[in-house]
């Protein structure tokens, strides 16, 4: 176990190693083909490939074939068991050498009665997806969760396609607007309690840690502002978009928060981010 532990921290000594390791950390729980990790990291194919090689050979990602690509997932077991070999097995377990998250992970809804949760939906221009987030949350569950968006890259107004689709569906839209990351990352900015992606790029980002340690996740989903065609298809995308989204976020507000611990509720919000069906929920 020791000369395991040993391996896996030389592995991940190297800056680019670990930029590949972070970067599949932060897609989980997607499946990424080397050449998409090469392109978002500005790697030669060859050379990224020599790094995916050394990372899977310690066991900390893991590799499928597709067809004729190879995709590589984080191993999420393996990197716990890094975590847990540093502060549980070297320091003994002692409360007073070890984070607070592993000596007894809190239960996230225990004040759920009286507490309401802060959540932060983040896309590429906040100009779409996350606003339609943003607004879905607030008039399906306002009384429980605070909804906000922003974009990692600063856009002036929302897409008129993504307003109308709004409209189209009874939320208001007169206090929307584009924002970017960085109001919400100041010493006077409300603290997250969750903190979604819903695009790849977004998810890419190698952003700064959240204060408080939020619980996070990745639910992709292709931007319809990208869509090219006729006006019928735009809106398709659109309604598509904030179909799948109007079912994800219905499952998230449905969770028995006070129930779940920290670690049962990532992995019921990572389930969430796989969820494609448009079943239920009215266009």
């Amino acid at each position: 176990m020791e000369l395991i532990l040993t391996d896996r921290l030389a592995t991940l000594s190297h800056p680019q190693r670990m930029a590949v390791f972070r970067l599949l950390m932060r897609r989980c729980p997607d499946a990424l083909p080397a050449g998409e990790i090469a392109d978002i990291l500005t790697l030669k194919a060859s050379t990224a490939s020599v790094y995916l090689s050394a990372l899977t050979q310690v066991g900390l990602i893991t590799q499928r074939r597709d067809g004729t690509r190879l995709l590589y997932c984080v191993n999420l077991q393996a990197a716990r068991d890094v975590v847990s070999g540093i502060f549980m097995d070297c320091c003994g377990g002692r409360a007073d050498l070890c984070p607070p998250e592993f000596n007894a992970l809190a239960q996230l809804g225990a004040c759920a009665e009286d507490h309401k949760f802060n959540v932060l939906f983040v896309c590429t221009g906040n100009s779409a997806r996350s606003v339609f987030a943003e607004a879905i949350l607030r008039d399906m569950a306002g009384d429980r969760f605070a909804a906000h968006s922003a974009g990692v890259a600063q856009r002036s107004e929302l897409n008129p396609y993504a307003v109308e689709m709004l409209k189209s569906n009874g939320h208001e839209v007169a206090l929307l607007r584009s924002k970017n990351i960085q109001e919400f990352q100041g010493a006077d900015a409300p603290q997250m309690d969750f903190v979604f992606t819903v695009c790849d790029l977004a998810a890419n980002e190698d952003c700064p840690l959240w204060p408080g340690q939020p619980v996070s996740g990745h639910w992709g989903l292709p931007d319809p502002v990208k869509v090219v065609g006729s006006e019928a298809e735009k809106r398709l995308a659109f309604q598509q978009t904030y179909a799948v989204l109007s079912n994800r976020i219905n499952r998230f507000t449905t969770l028995p928060f006070e129930a779940l611990s920290r670690r049962a509720l990532q992995l019921e919000i990572d389930e969430i981010g796989r969820d494609t069906g448009k079943q239920g929920v009215s266009p």
